[in-house]
């Protein structure tokens, strides 16, 4: 009679073979592609306690014992302000992860909920730079946040219909604000469904958005309406059932952007317009 397995151990067995194809491929390919790790890195892997950041956890776990580039890990959570509940259940699912969660408490909720303006915003600005300054503490020169490919295409979409610019997530960038610290994505390329269809296998349960804005606007009855991105996951999933494709197509479409078809674009903080050098390159209808 073989072993009994810990439930760490299902659930990286579960990683690296039933959800093979979904899950650990993909992010071989982010991370290479992207080139979001190299020798000698030392990364702090940022955990807000829901699916996506945990799942993020065990996969560069795994990456880190089985990969080919030596690399150090430090598994960040950041408090800002969570109940008991929540903060109980970030703890019990790293045991459950076998993951070594460090903990350091701020007062986000209490900062971003006590302005009137834009307190999502505010939270997401205040924890980024927390996370990157507890990292550089730590001698991190990493963080690494839980973005997915939904994520990629729902944000490309957002700004074009609510924002009037074309604008993407990078799957890495450097620091504005702390030299020598960057930013990785290591699920760019994982989509959020295969993400739900392995915590669901697992029996696992993750926190939702646990702040205190989210948890009055759904006792309020979602007075106001649903958020933009879910309206955007909606629409989406309305356009799928004519094209399959159409999510994967978009991702695409921003590894493929034709400068030369835009009237206007901005890089370095500069904007251009396309009759900068209209009169000095002229081409031609079928060049373009």
């Amino acid at each position: 009679m073989g072993k009994l397995l810990e439930p760490s151990q299902n659930i990286e067995r579960s990683i690296m073979k039933k959800y093979r194809k979904e899950l650990w491929n993909p992010f071989i390919k982010a991370v290479k592609n992207y080139e979001l790790v190299q020798e000698n890195d030392k990364i702090a892997v940022c955990i807000s306690g829901g699916k996506d950041s945990m799942l993020m956890a065990k996969l560069m776990q795994l990456l880190q014992r089985y990969g080919d580039v030596p690399f150090e890990l430090t598994f960040l959570v950041m408090d800002p302000g969570y109940n008991e509940k929540n903060r109980k259940k970030i703890e019990e699912n790293a045991k459950i992860l076998n993951v070594p969660i460090t903990v350091f408490e701020t007062n986000i909720f209490d900062v971003a909920n006590s302005v009137d303006k834009s307190p999502c915003y505010l939270c997401a600005r205040m924890r980024r730079g927390y996370l990157y300054s507890k990292a550089k503490e730590l001698g991190c020169n990493k963080i690494a946040l839980g973005h997915h490919f939904d994520d990629v295409i729902e944000t490309t979409l957002i700004g074009m219909f609510y924002a009037s610019q074309l604008k993407a997530m990078i799957p890495k960038l450097h620091s504005t604000n702390f030299e020598g610290m960057e930013l990785i994505r290591p699920m760019y390329c994982i989509h959020e469904e295969d993400i739900i269809a392995w915590m669901n296998y697992n029996g696992l349960e993750f926190i939702q958005c646990a702040c205190r804005f989210t948890e009055n606007y759904t006792l309020n009855n979602n007075e106001g309406g649903m958020s933009k991105r879910q309206e955007i996951k909606m629409l989406i999933r309305q356009l799928k059932k004519d094209n399959p494709l159409i999510d994967k197509s978009i991702f695409n479409s921003i590894h493929a952007v034709s400068l030369d078809t835009m009237p206007g674009y901005k890089t370095h903080g500069k904007t251009y317009s396309f009759l900068d050098n209209y009169y000095n390159n002229e081409r031609s209808e079928e060049q373009l």
